[in-house]
């Protein structure tokens, strides 16, 4: 890109903060009509609450601001890898979503303001991350077919084990048609599993919720009352079924540290929490496993966790039940607050915070753990949208 052309991008930041949702909203559209084979590489519950639609327009408005220092966009590049890997996106997508993010640019802009200069800077802008993106990927894609158990695009999986965990969450153990050995996987990433629906192919990711043993994976799926994938999960997939799987992926791991662990999840929130709690016990530092649950009915895996606690002097949980049944037995009841959260976590705040579950949920606790002094740097969390929603 031309000094001029920076130039360009950045002026039209205005532009994105005040319409970046309308322009994307269009774009959406515009592609799923004139490109339908795209369609499954996108979750349609995301499109439908406009989360999809916020992720991309506030991608699109940082890396427009950061157009001419592009390492201050920080994690958000391996975000997008991450998530581009697990959905197995390839090249040729690439000039699919450029063609129409230029027409959407003109059309929703105007072409008194989105003029010829503004859509060849974009052009070159696009192409610019295109090329990083695609490269990134392919070695990302390298690394997963050359590593023990790896492989590229599609591999065939049959359901080993189907467990009810909880009212709502069952959980499948997927084992390698072929019999071969399984990727490796991190305490916390997610896999991306291939369905057809409809006769539409979809795709969608589940954190892993067992740590890697080298031979299957298991997660653990929430029915949610509009899920398409989740009830026919429950519903329609049985033992001895086959499922396609992409290599796992995702940002959202534990990280090497001695220093406290609080696990702070709620509702499905928990599954990757799982597997970094069977990865941290051996570690000897000072776990506190916080769960938020509506009653001991949806509440899953309970009893292993407690199990873990006996066996483990360092690790403590506790279990908050905003609509406790009459014989539930719980740490505390209602909503995760600040003074209870303060209760629960080590006294040294210097501590490592990974938190996942509800939006409004996970806006609280970043709110709390910024108000009780725990360093925003060791707060992680997994959010599918803009981080700033979390502020509120």
């Amino acid at each position: 890109m031309t000094p001029e052309q920076r130039a360009i991008v950045k002026s039209t930041v205005p532009l994105l903060e005040t319409g970046g949702e309308a322009l994307t909203r269009h774009f959406y559209a515009l592609m799923f009509t004139e490109y339908p084979q795209v369609r499954s590489l996108f979750n349609q519950a995301h499109q439908a609450s406009g989360d999809q639609q916020r992720a991309l327009a506030n991608g699109v408005l940082m890396y427009a601001k950061h157009i001419d220092r592009l390492e201050a966009l920080g994690p958000l590049v391996g975000q997008i890898v991450s998530k581009h890997v697990s959905l197995n996106i390839l090249p040729e997508h690439y000039p699919i979503v450029g063609t129409c993010l230029l027409r959407a640019i003109r059309e929703v802009l105007g072409e008194e303001v989105a003029t010829d200069p503004v859509i060849e800077a974009w052009a070159q802008a696009y192409g610019q991350l295109a090329d990083i993106l695609i490269a990134a990927e392919e070695s990302a894609y390298k690394t997963n077919e050359q590593a023990a158990g790896g492989w590229r695009g599609r591999r065939t999986f049959k359901v080993a084990q189907k467990i009810v965990e909880s009212d709502e969450i069952t959980s499948f153990y997927l084992s390698p048609v072929d019999g071969k050995a399984v990727l490796a996987h991190q305490p916390g990433q997610y896999i991306c599993l291939v369905v057809t629906l409809n006769g539409e192919e979809v795709r969608r990711n589940y954190s892993l919720s067992a740590l890697s043993n080298g031979q299957t994976y298991r997660i653990s799926v929430k029915r949610e009352p509009q899920g398409s994938v989740s009830n026919h999960l429950h519903d329609n997939v049985a033992v001895n079924d086959e499922i396609e799987l992409f290599a796992p992926a995702g940002e959202f791991v534990l990280r090497e540290s001695q220093k406290p662990l609080a696990l702070i999840t709620a509702g499905v929130g928990v599954t990757p929490a799982l597997a970094m709690l069977d990865a941290a016990k051996a570690s000897g530092r000072p776990i506190h496993f916080i769960h938020c649950a509506r009653n001991g009915a949806v509440h899953a895996f309970k009893d292993w966790v407690d199990s873990q606690v006996a066996a483990h002097p360092q690790l403590k949980r506790f279990f908050c039940y905003s609509e406790p049944g009459p014989h539930d037995q719980s740490d505390a009841q209602g909503l995760l607050s600040r003074d209870l959260l303060a209760e629960w976590l080590p006294e040294n705040l210097d501590l490592d915070a990974y938190f996942l579950g509800p939006k409004p949920f996970m806006a609280q606790v970043k709110k709390h753990l910024g108000d009780l002094g725990v360093p925003s740097d060791q707060c992680h969390y997994e959010f599918f949208g803009p981080a700033s929603a979390l502020e509120a």
